[in-house]
């Protein structure tokens, strides 16, 4: 689409949006899949917020579910029938990996063996809590690329006791490490040894790496909340879905930050 094509702009989105021969009505797929009713996909659509591979799309386009990339504002919406969303509370002692030569136990003995799955990132062995696990990987790798800033809470307990003021202004000021400045994170101690640390990056082993830099090396991380996701209610080991609401909700955070830079990267962080 440009000005020297000539005719109105509607009719040049029609052009690039016209019906394929076979696929599902695009709002049909969106309220199938949980975005909303019908209407409110259509409303979303009308707007000029919904893109099919890059191309803003009207009402009545056709998508192939299998093959087209759908976004609202920007976030990926998986369309295929056979997407899953978990979110597992991972025990201490537990791998992120499919398998591991040193037979220790593994999360996806957790979950269910079907579809096969993986993480939305990391958490080392030692580290305990929320991890997101799915087999939507353009969601995934929007979620965890740093650039988008989706926001990862932590509760850490950490040796050496109460944690001075000044070294809780390094924290929300940014570390020196040896890859380079932090960026800020919000940081607060809510008994001494105890901190509340969130932080929007994904480097390897960060927080460790953070809490060690005042002198104050870690004891026990627990991960509770990714983006607008929790559940304190799941025990280690349990898992469970997403509910749509929870879904919808991580696209809208992911479409929020899309502006803090590219978006097309994959990243894999480890705190």
């Amino acid at each position: 689409m440009s000005a020297e094509d000539g005719r109105p702009l509607w009719e040049q989105l029609a052009d690039a949006n016209r019906e394929l021969p076979s696929g599902e009505r695009l709002q049909k797929v969106l309220a199938a899949v949980g975005f909303g009713s019908r209407r409110t996909a259509e409303d979303l659509i009308a707007a000029g917020r919904v893109t099919v591979n890059g191309e803003v799309a009207i009402l009545g386009r056709r998508v192939d579910a299998d093959n087209d990339l759908v976004e609202v504002d920007g976030a990926p919406i998986g369309v295929k029938p056979d997407l899953v969303y978990y979110m597992l509370n991972k025990p201490a002692g537990v791998v992120v990996t499919a398998s591991d030569t040193h037979d220790r136990p593994t999360i996806m003995e957790l979950l269910p063996s079907e579809p096969r799955v993986f993480s939305v990132g990391r958490l080392d062995a030692d580290t305990e809590g929320l991890l997101l696990v799915t087999n939507d990987g353009q969601l995934a790798n929007r979620i965890a690329h740093p650039s988008n800033g989706v926001d990862k809470e932590y509760l850490v307990e950490v040796t050496n006791g109460a944690v001075a003021p000044g070294h809780l202004r390094q924290l929300r000021d940014g570390i020196e490490l040896d890859d380079g400045m932090t960026a800020p994170a919000k940081v607060s101690q809510p008994e001494p040894g105890i901190l509340r640390l969130t932080i929007h990056e994904g480097r390897n082993r960060q927080v460790r790496r953070m809490c060690e830099a005042i002198g104050h090396p870690v004891r026990r991380l627990v991960r509770t909340r990714v983006g607008p996701l929790s559940d304190r209610t799941l025990q280690p080991g349990e898992w469970r879905r997403w509910t749509n609401d929870e879904r919808n909700a991580m696209i809208e955070a992911v479409a929020a930050t899309t502006h803090r830079g590219d978006r097309s990267g994959k990243y894999d962080p480890t705190p």
